[in-house]
């Protein structure tokens, strides 16, 4: 099975910025789909952008121009570098792992980020 390990969150300044990082061990990286996703307190586990074998992104509206997913298949690892945070980016931010079949799925333990003055 797949293990995600994910690190990079913290406490930041509105304004900014951080880089979330997520090995990935135990699969073949270059057939999975590689995500990012966060939950804040009282809200539903949300997209914050995804990018496909062939470097396809989808990226949620709120955080276009802001963050940017990029993978590094020779270090199994994927990125979320994120800019310009506001307060309303606070959350858990999960990374995800989806075989090009769809047919796994497998997520991170998560990693705090938390924008604040």
């Amino acid at each position: 099975q797949v293990q995600l390990v994910e690190s990079g969150g913290g406490l930041v300044q509105p304004g900014g910025s951080l880089r979330l990082s997520c090995v990935a061990s135990g699969g073949i990286f270059g057939v999975y789909t590689m995500g990012w996703y966060r939950q804040a307190p009282g809200k539903q586990r949300e997209l914050v952008a995804t990018i496909t074998v062939r470097g396809i992104i989808n990226s949620e509206d709120s955080v276009k121009g802001r963050f940017t997913i990029s993978r590094d298949n020779a270090k199994n690892t994927v990125y979320l570098q994120m800019n310009s945070l506001k307060p309303e980016d606070t959350a858990v931010y999960y990374c995800s792992a989806v075989r090009t079949d769809n047919r796994y799925n497998y997520w991170g333990q998560g990693t705090q980020v938390t924008v604040s003055s």
